[in-house]
C-alpha cells in the first residue's frame, strides 16, 4: 500500500501529475472535489466560492477537516489498488493527518514552479482566472493557500519535483514517482542544486 500526497501552489502541476497517475491506472483522490461537493451542497457555485467554502470547512471542522473528509475516499480506493495519489494537500496539518492514518506508506511530494511560469499556466487553462464575478487573482490564491499552511507542507515534503522543464520531462518524473523510483528523483534534484 502506498498513498502519495501532492502539494503545490496553483499552476505548479498538481492536476497534470494527477492526469499521469490516472493514465497509469492509479486512482486519484482530489481534495478539491470535497470542497466542490460542499459548494454544491450549500447551493454555491464552486467556480466563485471554492476558497470561501474551503476556509469555512476549516473554520467549522478544524484545519484538518478536508483531509478527514478525504480519508474514507482514499481508504475505499485502497481496497482495489496498491497505490493512491491524493491531489491537492493544502497544509502541513493535512499531511500530518495522512501520515497518522497511513504511516510509512504515505509520501508527501511537493511540485514547484516559479510564479511567472505558474501564472502563464493558470492563464492558459482559463478556468480559474479572476473574473468580475469574484474570482481570485493568482497572488490572492497563493496568499490564501499559504495561509492554510501550504508553505510548511511544501517545506516538509519527502520529495520535491521541479516542474520547469518540458511537459514530457515532468511526466517522466511523475511516472518515476508512481513506479517507486523516488531515489532517482532525489538524485536528479540534488544534481539540479
Amino acid at each position: 500500500m502506498r498513498v502519495i500526497g501532492i502539494v503545490g501552489l496553483p499552476g505548479s502541476g498538481k492536476s497534470e501529475a494527477a492526469a499521469v497517475a490516472r493514465e497509469a491506472g492509479v486512482p486519484v483522490v482530489t481534495m478539491g472535489d470535497v470542497i466542490r461537493r460542499e459548494c454544491r451542497d450549500r447551493d454555491l457555485d464552486p467556480a466563485t466560492h471554492h476558497g470561501e467554502v474551503a476556509s469555512a470547512l476549516r473554520e467549522e471542522g478544524g484545519k484538518g477537516a478536508i483531509a478527514e473528509r478525504s480519508l474514507p475516499i482514499i481508504e475505499d480506493a485502497l481496497e482495489s489498488a496498491d497505490t493512491v495519489l491524493v491531489d491537492g494537500i493544502r497544509s502541513d496539518i493535512e499531511a500530518t493527518r495522512f501520515e497518522a492514518a497511513f504511516g510509512d506508506a504515505f509520501t508527501l511530494v511537493a511540485i514547484e514552479a516559479p510564479f511567472e511560469t505558474r501564472a502563464e499556466r493558470v492563464d492558459a487553462r482559463g478556468r480559474d482566472t479572476p473574473t468580475s464575478e469574484g474570482g481570485e487573482s493568482l497572488e490572492a490564491r497563493d496568499e490564501r493557500e499559504r495561509g492554510f499552511g501550504m508553505g510548511d507542507a511544501i517545506a516538509d515534503a519527502d520529495v520535491t519535483i521541479d516542474n520547469t522543464d518540458s511537459l514530457d520531462a515532468f511526466h517522466e518524473r511523475i511516472r518515476a514517482l508512481l513506479d517507486g523510483r523516488m531515489g532517482a528523483l532525489n538524485a536528479d534534484r540534488e544534481a539540479e542544486l
